[in-house]
């Protein structure tokens, strides 16, 4: 772990006190993770309780490692996860004190359990903040934890204040639902920051790589349909934010969801032109950004699926309502022309002309080994030719002549590779005529992308970069592989266009197995270049076996060595740092760790990336002494470029407008829990009690939620109406409101695909035997519309039960109609036929259900935990766990009471006290005869008499 900067000095002098709880919110880079981990070692105690919630498992395992590093390894970081054990074994673990990291839902239960002594809790620390919300569960756990403890701290960490700046005040709903009164905000341009990273910078040099000419039209027609979608889309008849319909905020995928989050209430009622338009605005963005990481024949590629998915949807729907508007300008031609260009051009096959293909030995020895002759024989034919040519392969069609334009950067970063391995050479040679100290830092190149399907196509690119070529063409043994499979492919979809074709026109079944088969490669008639294809696997392999046996020594001459060390090095030898080209895709903060720990000169951004430029600003004030070069690489006047400095504009005006807020917030008033509790106890007077007289219910009112439930936002709402949440395996529903009601709980999704499944079926009747109200409750998106015309966008989603659903068949005649699926009302309206006693209750979204729960509960009888968990147990034997599962493990172990009873002997006795006082014939009477017989000697004549 590298060292603390002076800012992070600062922070943590402000937030450490555990007597505070604050709310810190940095900008992205600036090292947030470093932060956390240094308050975390500092906590690091058994007398100490500290828990890390709403963390990844990637983020728990990374801070772990990094704890480790710091010194805090016994015993460290620990994580409470699904596979941790019982309560019990949780228990024991919180007792033990120390730094736990714990999900969501587990920490709940344990919560309203009393598992975790929330009294012993020293402080928890919340990760990403920006996803609090009133649904969120970490609010639910902020309020379970004030109720019982008021003196330990909660600290809240995020570095994505974009989130933070969407609705009305959202700081204070941050600060209101995790009850702080306390925030910091550490952007980039804060002086102390910007003193601190501009006293030691590192060597930038920027490359503004211009587009090729071909990507230049395809860019500007991308741009320009973008503006038209976005044109339509603002003349469409819904109501929209036209401030953010902007094409700088298209560039971002947050773009979509902003625009359908708006259109969600009324998005059954938006016409399929503007769903199009919403749709084609992300394919668009999509399509503009692989122009710029794809090569041509995978840019190629996806446009075809794009032209065959728009013929495929319209041919199916026979109609142009949904057709993407885009795609039918003259934009959308030259994009598709343009990306055909950059791959091959088509030629007239009468015209044969002898086409120059490439000077790739190994393509033409695989095809001389096929053709059974010696592979000298095209160096014999070549000689005494300034370059070599030859006759066209057999694998490229007459009509094809390759291109295969090369992506710009390619090349920009071969010369940026060569002139770092010049950089090196003369850096090793300085240094061996001056002997001196070993100076920090490795010579790893490292280069970083956006994504790891980048980082293997760079790969493959400088494995097989041929660098006697010209400028532009280093990469054409690679492409031309490429183009290879590309054609390849190309066939057999052809041909299974063909056999699906005539299978389709003459009736058979088996056409479509067929073209599967075809497409897996399991025809054979395409013997020949089969074969040819393992004899270009076989050059490959040797190919590469020689590029990994290849040693670049600088400063001497090679290393003689005997030829199983050469061997043994080529597959399992470690590289030294001046020969390693290290190709890496961009991260979160684990991309701190793994520069602190390569300690690389030389650092290329492959693509603009705005925090990683912060990550490499610490890096090197946290190593001063180390000389950090930088190769800044972004294609000029293009969308990669406008959305760089679009995202930093972003985040800076974020930033000024959360300053702002902050200097004029009203702190939020947090609500004394004690008071809540008197209020709630006086809403459970019962007025109807002996004619008016008013008679105070001890009891607390309450509600039995099963554990699964706890993925849902409502057991959140429930709590913070003030009712007791009591969590619990149920067999039979979801929530049991009283004795009597029992309501089973259903989103649309899960409504639908219960309905298909045939499971709400047996839930209802489940709930019709046990119970005197069976409750269906159908609950909405707060965000969606309260209707049904929604569910016909997650009908895809929704499994079911027939795997191969029947054709429909046509006979001719008019009067015949096609069978249709009944629709979501017609099963509800045969659900309430079969299940008489069955009430439905429609709810808009989970605030609503919380308001009917209450008005259900008023002046009914509260709900026994125990009953609730036996009911329908016999079916079931797992229910009730956690539940009391101390009392059950030690029941359990009596003589007599078995797995299959003791959920009975639960329902029947209050506590173990009372089984242990019951005489031999109340025994009896819950167990039998001679269970009951054998419990009772058990108990009171102990061991040894049971065993006489």
């Amino acid at each position: 772990m590298s060292t603390l900067l002076p800012f992070h000095t600062s922070i943590l002098n402000e937030i450490y006190d555990p007597g505070t709880s604050d709310l810190l919110i940095l900008s992205r880079g600036l090292g947030l993770r470093r932060i956390i981990c240094t308050l975390l070692k500092i906590y690091d105690s058994p007398q100490n309780l500290v828990l890390l919630v709403n963390a990844t498992q990637e983020e728990e395992t990374e801070i772990g490692e990094e704890l480790g590093i710091m010194g805090c390894r016994r015993p460290g970081l620990r994580v409470v996860g699904y596979e941790t054990g019982t309560s019990r074994d949780r228990q024991d673990l919180y007792k033990g004190g120390g730094l736990i990291a714990v999900t969501l839902r587990i920490l709940i239960v344990d919560l309203l359990q009393s598992t975790i002594p929330i009294d012993l809790i020293t402080g928890i620390i919340v990760m990403h903040a920006e996803r609090v919300s009133p649904l969120h569960l970490v609010s639910f756990i902020t309020r379970l934890y004030r109720e019982k403890n008021v003196k330990g701290f909660l600290k809240a960490f995020t570095d994505q204040p974009e989130h933070i700046t969407s609705g009305l005040s959202p700081l204070k709903n941050i600060l209101k639902e995790l009850q702080l009164r306390r925030v910091w905000i550490y952007p980039r341009f804060h002086q102390e920051v910007k003193d601190t990273l501009e006293r030691k910078r590192a060597d930038v040099i920027e490359f503004a790589q211009n587009l090729t000419d071909n990507m230049n039209d395809i860019h500007a027609a991308i741009v320009q349909c973008m503006n038209l979608t976005l044109a339509e889309l603002r003349r469409s008849k819904v109501e929209l934010d036209l401030d953010s319909l902007n094409l700088p905020a298209a560039y971002f995928s947050s773009f979509d969801h902003i625009v359908r989050k708006q259109l969600d209430p009324i998005w059954h009622k938006v016409g399929p032109s503007t769903k199009a338009l919403v749709r084609d605005l992300g394919v668009l963005r999509r399509l503009v950004g692989y122009l710029l990481v794809y090569d041509p024949l995978q840019f190629h590629s996806f446009c075809q699926s794009l032209v065959e998915s728009a013929t495929s949807t319209n041919s199916e729907s026979g109609s142009g309502s949904s057709k993407s508007q885009w795609m039918l300008t003259d934009a959308a031609n030259i994009v598709f022309q343009a990306a055909k260009r950059r791959c091959f051009v088509d030629v007239q096959p009468e015209q044969g002309e002898v086409i120059d293909l490439d000077d790739d030995d190994e393509a033409w020895d695989a095809v001389f080994e096929l053709e059974g002759r010696p592979s000298e024989a095209r160096q014999s034919t070549n000689k005494g030719k300034g370059k070599a040519t030859g006759k066209r392969p057999g694998w490229l069609p007459k009509e094809i002549h390759p291109v295969l334009e090369e992506l710009p950067k390619w090349s920009l970063l071969a010369e940026i590779l060569e002139e770092i391995e010049v950089e090196i050479v003369r850096l090793e040679s300085t240094v061996s005529s001056r002997p001196v100290k070993d100076s920090p830092g490795t010579n790893v190149t490292l280069v970083m992308c956006s994504s790891t399907a980048t980082c293997t196509l760079l790969n493959d690119f400088l494995s097989s970069m041929d660098n006697t070529r010209p400028k532009g063409e280093w990469g054409r043994r690679m492409m031309l592989k490429k183009l290879r499979s590309w054609i390849w492919w190309e066939k057999r979809r052809k041909m299974m266009q063909e056999v699906m074709q005539s299978a389709n026109s003459s009736g058979k079944k088996g056409g479509s197995n067929i073209a599967q088969e075809m497409v897996r490669g399991g025809s054979t008639s395409g013997n020949g270049n089969e074969g040819l294809s393992e004899a270009m696997r076989k050059k490959d392999r040797e190919r590469a076996a020689q590029a990994a046996s290849r040693r670049r020594v600088r400063g001497g001459a090679p290393v003689n060595n005997s030829e199983f060390s050469a061997e043994f090095d080529a597959h399992y030898g470690l590289l030294s740092p001046p020969q390693t080209v290290l190709v890496r895709a961009y991260s979160d903060d684990t991309d701190d760790r793994m520069l602190d720990e390569i300690k690389p000169r030389f650092i290329v951004m492959f693509e603009p990336c705005m925090e990683f430029v912060r990550r490499v600003e610490v890096y090197k004030c946290s190593n001063p002494g180390l000389p950090v070069r930088v190769y800044h690489m972004v294609y000029a006047d293009s969308c990669e470029e406008h959305k760089y400095l679009a995202g930093i504009r972003r985040e800076k005006d974020s930033f000024e407008r959360l300053i702002k807020e902050r200097g004029s917030m009203l702190l939020p008033i947090i609500e004394d829990q004690r008071t809540a509790e008197s209020d709630a106890i006086i809403k459970t007077i019962s007025s109807r009690v002996a004619g008016g007289r008013r008679a105070l219910n001890l009891v607390p009112s309450q509600v039995i939620v099963d554990m699964r439930e706890f993925r849902s936002t409502l057991p959140s709402l429930l709590h913070a109406s003030h009712l007791l949440v009591i969590p619990a395996t149920l067999t039979v529903g979801d929530y049991i409101l009283t004795p009597e009601i029992c309501v089973e709980r259903k989103s649309l999704s899960d409504l639908v695909s219960s309905f298909n499944s045939g499971r709400l079926y047996t839930q209802c009747e489940l709930m019709s035997v046990h119970y005197k109200i069976p409750v269906l409750l159908i609950e909405f998106d707060e965000d969606k519309a309260f209707s049904f015309e929604i569910i016909s966008d997650l009908k895809s989603y929704a499994k079911t039960t027939n795997r191969y659903p029947p054709k429909k068949k046509t006979t001719g005649n008019p009067t015949e109609h096609n069978y249709t699926s009944p629709t979501i009302q017609s099963k509800i309206a045969l659900l309430t036929l079969s299940f008489p006693r069955l009430r439905i209750i429609w709810s808009s979204s989970p605030y609503a259900t919380a308001d009917i729960f209450n008005d259900l509960k008023k002046d009914r009888a509260e709900p026994d935990p125990v009953k609730a968990v036996a009911t329908g147990a016999e079916e079931d034997p797992e229910a009730g766990a956690g539940v009391n599962a101390a009392a059950e493990e030690l029941l359990r172990s009596f003589p007599g009471i078995t797995v299959k009873n003791v959920k009975h002997v639960m329902s029947k006795v209050n506590n173990v006290r009372d089984l242990c006082e019951m005489d031999l014939v109340g025994v009896q009477g819950i167990l039998g005869a001679e269970p009951g017989k054998a419990c009772h000697e058990f108990l009171h004549k102990g061991e040894g008499g049971f065993r006489r």
